[in-house]
């Protein structure tokens, strides 16, 4: 993320499940905010007790409940692959997609980064991935 070493940073973590990467997000002094869609997670993430870091409970894929501009970075583990998959007729994988990184785009301050690891099941869903990132924005 290049972060400035001399003072703390407010990242998002998406997809933050327990909390793990928020422990070391804390590790290094840093100020967090994790988002997940699973409640059992977040319970799991709420027994910690973190000092440093806040939990919302959301749906990536409508977009992140953020104002623009808030964020120093983002990370994010293995989570938006899962937006390539719909659970009815409404969900559209290209409009959860569009929906999460025009949000994201948006929340992160000028210059901020976005750490993203996620794993395609394929081919078409890297694609997919990587040109409604581009789409709006993000490049690298």
């Amino acid at each position: 993320l290049d972060l400035p070493t001399n003072k703390p940073s407010y990242l998002l973590d998406i997809g933050c499940g327990s909390g793990l990467s928020g422990d070391v997000l804390e590790e290094h002094g840093h100020y967090w905010v994790g988002c997940d869609i699973s409640k059992s997670m977040l319970d799991v993430a709420l027994e910690k007790q973190n000092e440093y870091g806040d939990l919302v409970h959301t749906d990536i894929g409508q977009g992140l409940p953020y104002r623009p501009g808030s964020f120093d970075g983002a990370i994010s583990i293995s989570a938006i692959q899962w937006l390539c998959y719909s659970n009815s007729s409404e969900q559209d994988p290209r409009h959860r997609l569009n929906r999460f990184f025009s949000s994201l785009y948006s929340i992160l301050k000028r210059n901020a980064k976005a750490i993203l690891q996620f794993y395609p099941e394929n081919a078409e869903q890297a694609v997919l991935i990587a040109q409604s990132a581009s789409r709006v924005g993000f490049s690298g």
